[in-house]
Order: structure tokens, then sequence, then C-alpha cells
């Protein structure tokens, strides 16, 4: 995932209205009373298609195809489909769990690494264990402080947490069983991703690339937490010798002739945040990696080398963490083009041979069908333009890299960008259709390198120009206009082609045997919708107070089907028209002949709130450059902002230079996640940037009186 520049996040968190709580739950009926006596064995884990009532793991079943077998919701029964209960959470920042359910218990986390246990007929909290993690953590993650899900092991629910931590916790009362710190905490690596559990392991990586860290996956004994195995992404510093871990052969003898420079005192990057899948009939593990540390390969490898094993997908044993393949599908990755987005495991007919494959749809534009035996690739066809490559030589598995595209001779217009493709928004794969779903994204970018770059730990790293726009940039613009636009498409991995596409913004996506396709969809508010996973055909919707990014999932209880669906955005970045009042976090679940009322959207943001003072104009100019550098990762870029991370513009704050003084350099904020940056600015700096902000907020104010 992007890990972009370290900002300012949360400035005015304090200063944010309480959330109003859990909504009152209705009483369980008795066939609905969790039971936590069935271990979650490995025997459960590597059976999980056979308990149809279950969500036991990440993706459902170990194929993480994200398919429900579950029909009593179906065409003929949809119209029924209501709220059945609702969860509000304590918190308004990002929610992009995956829940579990296990005999009639929902587990999930929220943001802040917060985990939950509620009845999965009702919504009636059973426990929650908050991990305290603290602020300061949240100035190191690149995109919000979510939390992706947990896992189920035996007697244990594990959660991984922002700063690092693995923590299992007895999955019946949520009590805290053991810790283990999985990451150098001097170094900025988070965590987002939900862990797995393999053969009486944990599985975790870690984030923090740009920010200068080195990325690594690590297994961990699930009955102690300690250290199992550890396969590092990348080679370290070759005067250290070897790390004395499971990837130091693969390291030496592969990956260490594609390195040049002095990429180890940047970090290298590669850090495997999200994707990670076992094969149960493969006794394989395989671990998608991140994108370069800089970015930019000329800063970070001297303009030379693949760079092993960034943007790759690895096979790994899953006792011992022994390399077993790769395939590196973005050679010399320079554009944030990270491999780390969900795999899907199948069996499909190719040219009349059955292949295990896996199906992959990552941040660069290719939809990738690879052999899970070997790694090799089978088929790789753009759903997206892709301007950085034209094909993928499947006799080589290389990509067709395109003139200039690693931008060593001038800037070079790019497609797909950082934000990628497809991101980590859980596709889901039906059997009975053959199709894949996902949604895909168009966008552009100019890259270019910035020649200034002197890298800096703890802040980006792109070693890219971010500087106002050149002549240029505009005629570039010209001649290849900016791509935009989001839609879900249907994928038909054997033809290698889209079946059908349906424009517009959602997240991660359901399939169950009834034929039907759930997404949630929306920017602040939302729906959730309903497909005809054949035709695209939409069936059926209901409006929701909070957008869904991740994907819903499907289980039963007492006999009775429920969608269930975490929702609540996070990152700020975006329309300023989009902008409302911040909403705290929840969770959905539907069911048939529900009669459940959720709560009313989000009302309008506050409004504009420009300082009295006048600033010079050079005063306002020069706030420009350390407001992108430090805050617009969190506050949206040249302030635009939906005020999920509060809108500076409409800040209190703004109107005071002590206090903003005061929660910018000194830090006044930071266990809401505003750190001071008082190592990085000046008194006089902060004043700028509150100046630049200012000069936006009388932009914003006369934009919102015209709209009256």
């Amino acid at each position: 995932m992007t890990n972009g520049q370290r900002s300012c996040a949360l400035l005015l968190a304090a200063l944010a209205a309480a959330c109003d709580g859990p909504s009152a739950p209705t009483p369980a009926p008795a066939s609905a009373v969790p039971d936590f006596s069935r271990l979650v064995t490995d025997e459960r884990l590597q059976n999980a298609a056979n308990e149809p009532d279950n969500w036991l793991t990440h993706g459902r079943t170990y194929l993480e195809q994200r398919h429900s077998p579950l029909t009593a919701i179906n065409k003929d029964t949809l119209s029924r489909l209501a709220p059945a209960w609702h969860y509000e959470f304590d918190t308004y920042r990002g929610q992009e769990a995956t829940p579990l359910v296990a005999d009639g218990v929902l587990y999930t986390t929220t943001a802040w690494s917060k985990a939950y246990a509620l009845n999965a007929a009702t919504g009636e909290l059973l426990w929650s264990f908050d991990p305290k993690v603290p602020g300061a953590a949240g100035a190191k993650a690149c995109c919000d402080v979510n939390s992706r899900g947990p896992a189920l092991y035996g007697d244990k629910l594990v959660i991984a947490t922002l700063d690092g931590r693995l923590i299992a916790l007895d999955r019946a009362t949520g009590r805290q069983l053991w810790s283990t710190m999985t990451v150098d905490e001097t170094k900025m690596y988070t965590i987002t991703g939900a862990p797995r559990a393999v053969k009486n392991k944990i599985i975790i990586g870690n984030a923090g690339a740009e920010f200068g860290v080195r990325g690594y996956v690590s297994a961990y004994d699930a009955d102690t937490g300690e250290l199992a195995w550890r396969f590092y992404v990348v080679p370290g510093d070759p005067a250290t010798g070897p790390d004395g871990a499971a990837s130091d052969k693969a390291l030496a003898e592969i990956a260490a002739s594609t390195w040049f420079g002095r990429w180890y005192e940047m970090g290298g990057g590669g850090t495997p945040w999200d994707a990670i899948v076992y094969d149960t009939e493969l006794d394989q593990l395989y671990v998608g990696t991140g994108n370069g540390s800089p970015w930019n390969r000329q800063h970070r490898s001297d303009g030379r080398g693949d760079n092993l094993f960034l943007a790759s997908v690895l096979a790994l044993d899953p006792d011992t963490g022994e390399y077993l393949w790769h395939y590196q599908q973005a050679p010399g990755e320079s554009w944030d083009f990270t491999s780390t987005q969900p795999m899907i495991l199948a069996d499909l007919n190719l040219d009349g041979e059955e292949r295990k494959v896996i199906l992959h749809a990552p941040k660069n534009g290719f939809f990738y069908v690879l052999d899970r035996r070997t790694g090799k690739v089978l088929s790789a066809e753009s759903f997206v333009p892709t301007y950085w490559a034209t094909h993928v030589d499947l006799a080589t598995g290389r990509p067709a890299i395109t003139a200039n595209a690693y931008y060593d001779d001038g800037a070079f217009v790019g497609s797909p960008t950082g934000l990628g493709a497809h991101n980590w928004s859980p596709m889901s794969y039906n059997p009975l259709t053959g199709l894949v779903y996902f949604r895909a994204s168009r966008a552009s970018m100019i890259y270019r390198t910035d020649p200034d770059f002197v890298f800096r730990e703890g802040l980006n790293n792109s070693g890219i120009y971010r500087g106002p726009p050149s002549d240029e940039d505009r005629a570039l613009n010209v001649a290849r206009p900016p791509l935009s636009g989001s839609s879900l498409v249907a994928w038909d991995p054997v033809a290698g082609a889209p079946r059908w596409e349906i424009v517009g913004i959602g997240g991660g996506v359901l399939t169950t045997a009834a034929n039907l396709l759930f997404q949630g969809r929306g920017v602040i508010a939302g729906e959730l919708v309903a497909f005809d996973a054949v035709t695209g055909e939409r069936l059926w919707s209901h409006e929701t107070p909070n957008s869904m990014a991740p994907a819903p999932i499907s289980y039963a209880v007492g006999g009775e089907q429920y969608i269930a669906v975490m929702a609540g955005r996070g990152f700020s970045g975006g329309n300023d028209a989009d902008a409302r009042a911040r909403n705290p976090g929840r969770i959905f679940a539907f069911k048939l002949d529900g009669t459940a009322t959720l709560p009313p959207g989000p009302g309008p943001a506050p409004p504009a709130n420009p300082p009295e003072e006048v600033f010079p104009l050079a005063t306002v100019a020069a706030g420009a450059e350390p407001y992108r550098v430090y805050c617009s990762r969190c506050h949206g870029g040249e302030t635009h902002s939906l005020n999920i991370i509060p809108d500076l513009r409409r800040s209190a704050a703004l109107t005071s230079a002590a206090l903003w003084n005061n929660i910018v350099v000194d830090g006044a904020l930071e266990s809401n996640g505003m750190v001071g940056w008082s190592e990085f600015l000046t008194d006089r700096d902060a004043e700028s940037i509150r100046a630049y902000v200012a000069a936006q907020a009388l932009i914003l104010q006369d934009t919102e009186k015209e709209t009256r």
C-alpha cells in the first residue's frame, strides 16, 4: 500500500463530539445463544467450506474466494432483505475489517486495532478489547489507522495492532493471553493487515515502505507468541552479513544481484502489508510484497536492477518460511505498484487442462492467472489502461515496459498510479459463474524524478517531484488527458477479459450460491447493493449512513442467513462537495424480514472558519510546501477534505495562532494521533501553514456562499 507523506493527523479530534455509543440490541432467541465450546482447529479451518453458517477465516475458506454457499437470501426473497441490527463503534476513523463468525459469535476489529465480539444474531456486545495503541502510531500510518480484521485459532482471537503487536485474546472473554511486538518500534513500521492462522502459527506482515523500513513476513507460535520464522523481502546491508532468517539463502542467491547503490540506507521497502494466503492442497504460503523505498529506482538502486522481491508473489514453506518460488509483477518497481492486493485460489480449465491457479489483480493494472505449483504466469491481461507496460510476455513472464516508464529521461505520464488499478478492497470468485468480481479504478499521474531528493527517515521518500506543475506537465496532460473513474468489474479469468462492468464508487464484494453479488457503494453515506452475478443487473439496495469499503460477509444463525459489513470511510482526501459532519464507524447486519432501523446519515460539515488576520502573500505561499509534506496525506491534498479526519479549513484552531502552534509543533493532541512536528517544523513554519490553510478557508467560504 502506498505509504505516503507523513502528515498532521487528527488536528481537532479532541474537539469532536463523542459518538452515540452502541445501539440497543434486541433479545436473542434461544437458538442464537453464542457457543464458545468448539475450538477453531486446523481441521475446521481446512474444512471451512463444510461450515456454511460460519466465516472462520479472512476469505471464508483458505481459498479466499469470499463466496458463500448460503441461498436463503435469493432473487425470490431479496425484496424482504432488511436491517437486522447495527452496532456503533467509538471511532470516526476508517473501518476496513472482514469480520469472522464462529458458532453464533461475530468477531471484528476497528480503527485503532480494537477488538469486539458480538452476538451474530442480535449485535449484542459480548466483550471488547482496547490494545491502547499509542496515538503517535497514527502518524506512522500511510492511509488512516485501519485494521482489516482478526484471525481465529483454537480458543483464541488474534489481532494485529497498528503499532506492530500481535495479541492473542481468549475468544470467550476477551482476556489477553499473550502479546508479541513484531517490529522495531524505533522505525516507521505499522500493521493494518489481517493475520492468518496456519498450522499452529500466526502469519503477519507489516507496512511502512516509504518511511524507510525493510519489509518482512513472520510466523509466530499460536500458543506462545514466540517467533517461528521470518522472511525478509529485500536484502539488507551487505556489510552486516546474513540475517539468520529463512530468507538468507534466497536473498543471497536470487535477490542480491538485482540491487545496486545504497538502498539499505533507505530501507528498501517491500512491506507485505495485506495478502497472505495458505494453500492446503500444495501446503504452500503465498505472500504479496510491496513497493520500493523510495519509489524511484533511480534514487533507490542507481536506476538499475529488478530489485527482488519487490512487487512480487512469493511462495514459502509455511512450516519453515523457506523460499519455494516467486513471480515479480513489476520489475524495478518505480510506481508504487504493490502486489499486496488480495489473492484467490481456484481450479480452472485452461486450454483443456485443469490447473491450480492464483487469481490476482494488483495495483499495476494487469489481471494475472498464475500456476500455484510453479509461479508461471498463464495469463496477464490489462483491466485498465496501463501506460507503464503494453503487455506481459507469457514465455518469459516479464512485462513489456514502455519507453521512459522509469522516468529516467524526463517526466512520464503513468497509469495506473500509486492508488492502484485495484487496491486492498477484497474481491470474490464465484465458481458457479466462473467470474472474479472486484473494484477497478482508472487514474494517471506525472512521474518525475525529484532532483533535490534527500532521504529523511520518518517522512515520505518517494523520490518523485511533487511541486507546482510545470509547462511540461501541462503539455503532457494535454497530450494524454488525466484518467479518472471507478467501476465494478466482472472478469472472466479463462477468457482474460471483462464480462461486464458497472460504473460507480464501491468497496469489496461478496458472492453467494444464489448468484447474488453484494457490494457497499458511496463516498460518505452509502448503500448496500445486490447485483445479479451473471448479468450485473441491479436487483436490490438499502441506504446506509456510512459508505462501506470492505467486503460484506454472509453467515447463518438459528437457520437465518445474514449479510454483514463494516462501514465507515477512512482517509480524508476528496471532493469538498462530499464533505459531511464526522460519522462514527458501524457494522450493519441484514436478514430476511429484518425489523431494525439504521441511524440517519451525517449532516453537513461545519462551515469554513477563516481567521480575521490578513496574512502576507509570501507567508501564504511559504505554507504550501510544508502543508503538502506534513499535512496533506491525512487532511487532503491542497486542503480538499471530506472531513473524516478534520478539515483544517473548518477547524476551531485555525483562528488561534497559539492553539494551532500548540497542536502542530508541541503535539497537544498526540494521544489522538496528531503528533507534534517540532523535529521538523519551527513555530514560523507552523504559522506559514496556518496562513496557507486560512487562504484556502476563504476560498471555501466563498464557494459555500455561492452554493447556498
